[in-house]
């Protein structure tokens, strides 16, 4: 098993007690449901007020992070929501322990604990089932490899939240700050190389690559990340003598794809523009960073970059529905409907129109 995989299915203590404090802060985020997003008094005196009410039964496929199953059902609960869970066969002990002692609690508070139930058959059945649940499951939610993704917004009939893998980008400007560069790009990398928010390809301006691709190159190395690079890039870096550099030529196939390992894909572009045309080429729609220092190339950017989450001098890691204040996420969608980007608790609800009269009837 590749070490990107252990990752994603390690629950140990740390991360059962990363889990509890996310639960905590969940609960202590204010409730959306009832909140009135607008109102207002009609000439007829009609009053209208839009409310937040929950979605109703969400289902949830997902695949290798058992943490997963507990911040759902946090999510879920908080939001009024029930939830159907199907997860993965190699978590599939850790999941079931996990769902029992939530149900167990439920119990205890005097809550229903079929608000959360999962589906045992792991096989493609399984899933497939909830795909066709139109009627039963008013919202479907992948998590996990393109693939899974790909297979349930193409089958599913209830209505889908596309989750997007990660195929991220971070663009170093020629207007950059190194010493701003490097740990953004090291962190956003290596910190955790699992996840769909860790870096995946490094776009460089072409008027600084001769000295900025050898001192990220040689940080790269230290963590022992494979490099992929254009041809560019890497005539660069195989002159660059660098101690355990690990380098070989990218192919096309490298731009779209998705590494979650300790790889990363390496091109030198012209400019903002460029970067931004490559970008809207080969990603996913997850999140991209600019490192730079001048304001209009920045704003270039951002504006030219359709992506869910576009940061500016900062770790693509934060992407996340836990450090975005969410105590914890439904997923990252990639879509611009319902939702785009990490989904916390008001992303798993809805409106409602309700209208309060006194006998109007209309003309």
């Amino acid at each position: 098993m590749d070490a990107g995989k252990l990752d994603r299915l390690k629950f140990d203590k740390e991360r059962i007690v990363q889990s509890a404090k996310s639960i905590r802060k969940i609960a202590q985020l204010q409730d959306p449901v009832g909140e009135v997003v607008r109102g207002y008094t009609l000439e007829n005196g009609l009053r209208l007020s839009q409310v937040r009410v929950p979605i109703g039964v969400m289902g949830i496929i997902y695949e290798a992070r058992p943490n997963v199953t507990v911040d759902v059902a946090s999510l879920c609960i908080k939001s009024s929501n029930a939830v159907i869970l199907r997860g993965g066969s190699a978590a599939e002990r850790t999941n079931h322990a996990t769902i029992s002692i939530i149900k167990q609690v439920l119990k205890d508070f005097g809550v229903s604990e079929n608000l959360i139930e999962s589906v045992d058959d792991l096989g493609r059945s399984g899933a497939t089932s909830m795909m066709h649940a139109h009627g039963h499951i008013d919202v479907l939610v992948p998590r996990g490899s393109a693939n899974l993704i790909a297979a349930v917004v193409k089958e599913s009939t209830v209505p889908v939240i596309e989750t997007g893998a990660g195929n991220v980008h971070i663009y170093v400007d020629k207007t950059a700050d190194f010493e701003k560069a490097i740990p953004i790009i090291v962190n956003a990398k290596t910190q955790r190389v699992g996840v769909c928010n860790a870096a995946e390809k490094l776009l460089v301006n072409q008027d600084i690559a001769k000295d900025f691709l050898p001192r990220i190159a040689s940080e790269l190395a230290k963590h022992n990340v494979l490099i992929h690079a254009d041809e560019e890039s890497y005539n660069i870096l195989f002159d660059s003598n660098i101690n355990g550099l690990q380098l070989e030529r990218a192919n096309e196939d490298d731009w779209s794809r998705e590494y979650l390992s300790l790889q990363m894909g390496v091109k030198i572009v012209k400019d903002v523009e460029d970067a931004a045309d490559h970008i809207t080429k080969y990603s996913t729609g997850h999140t991209e960073t600019i490192i730079a220092e001048d304001y209009l190339t920045i704003n270039n950017f951002v504006s030219s970059v359709d992506s869910a989450v576009v940061m500016v001098n900062a770790s693509t890691r934060f992407t996340d529905g836990g450090e975005f204040g969410f105590g914890a996420e439904l997923g990252i969608s990639t879509q611009k409907l319902h939702a785009r980007g990490p989904m916390g608790l008001r992303e798993m609800t809805t409106t409602k129109w309700i209208g309060y009269g006194d006998g109007q009837i209309r003309a």
